[in-house]
């Protein structure tokens, strides 16, 4: 099938996010004395749209359903100003929204309310002739993720799928998707909590599988063969969308044709730089200035052993650690 390179389509949700930094996320039961409320545009889908064109540099579209709500055109405007090209599907229920609480040490805590990102319907997918790249996440309905998945896979069109929320995912799904991100707890739930993550994500039938693990960096299983990509080195104020980043940017560079590598480095570095930044979307760095990271080389190379080890650790079992 003949394509045009650089080419991305995510499909998937859009949110407000409600932010409000605090001293630690509340516990059950705790009330917690917050600064001001900062209503900004965010939502996985979206936050990977707007990284895949301003810190990848793809050609990037985005399938989203927005409500018709005074918030609707903050999520647009963030969009567009990034350069994303809308197929947006307008719904009767609310634009979607995150209630984000973010901690002085940069952790935070999220709530989701779908909204209008549950009306999204296998039906919505536009023509795919110029996608060479197909992000998909799962805040949106199950069934349409794996109507969206397998319509990509027919058209010869390389699937990404960011398993969050963490789900047990289908076989039906798994068998459409060329590379699957997670986290650490999302590998636990699609793979098992038992074995090493380089187990774990050899137990996963996907042909590259990717853990992003916060500041430890990422590993990467792609057939058969294991890539580590240590972390870079900078001082993090909120962690939000820091995955997204990830996930935007690995697709914007593998639809231009890079190796895998080189893509995840590129994407570790982008989602490095979005955590020396308050906000979602308005966190996430431009091009040029993840070119200058990863060109100037600030990984923590002596972090590269201690991440080879803690991939090949086996987890202890609750009975042998004292639980």
């Amino acid at each position: 099938m003949s394509r045009s390179n650089g080419h991305v389509l995510v499909a998937g949700s859009a949110n407000i996010d409600f932010v409000v930094r605090a001293p630690h996320v509340p516990a059950p039961g705790e009330t917690v004395l917050g600064g001001d409320l900062a209503i900004l545009p965010g939502g996985k889908g979206a936050n990977q749209a707007v990284a895949s064109a301003r810190a990848g540099g793809a050609s990037t579209a985005m399938l989203l359903a927005l409500g018709d709500d005074s918030v609707a055109s903050l999520l647009e405007s963030s969009l567009i100003e990034a350069g994303v090209v809308l197929h947006v599907v307008w719904s009767e229920r609310p634009t979607g929204a995150a209630l984000i609480t973010v901690s002085d040490c940069a952790e935070n805590a999220i709530t989701v309310a779908p909204g209008a990102n549950a009306s999204l319907a296998p039906a919505h997918l536009p023509d795919l002739s110029r996608v060479d790249t197909l992000v998909l996440q799962l805040e949106t309905p199950l069934p349409t993720v794996i109507a969206y998945a397998r319509a990509a896979r027919a058209a010869g069109v390389r699937v990404i799928l960011n398993a969050a929320p963490a789900r047990v995912l289908p076989t039906d799904l798994l068998s459409s998707i060329d590379v699957l991100v997670v986290n650490e707890d999302e590998l636990s739930v699609i793979a098992g909590p038992a074995g090493s993550i380089v187990e774990r994500l050899g137990r996963v039938d996907v042909p590259c599988v990717v853990a992003t693990l916060g500041s430890r960096g990422a590993c990467a299983m792609r057939d058969g063969q294991l890539h580590l990509q240590p972390p870079f080195d900078v001082t993090p104020v909120d962690t939000t969308a820091a995955g997204d980043t990830f996930c935007g940017v690995l697709a914007a560079g593998l639809s231009a044709g890079a190796d895998f590598p080189e893509a995840l480095t590129a994407a570790c570095a982008a989602a490095a730089l979005s955590t020396t930044r308050a906000g979602a979307q308005s966190s996430i760095p431009d091009r040029a200035e993840v070119e200058a990271a990863v060109a100037e080389g600030r990984t923590r190379h002596a972090d590269a052993a201690v991440l080879a080890d803690f991939c090949a650790q086996t987890p202890p079992t609750p009975a042998a650690a004292g639980l």
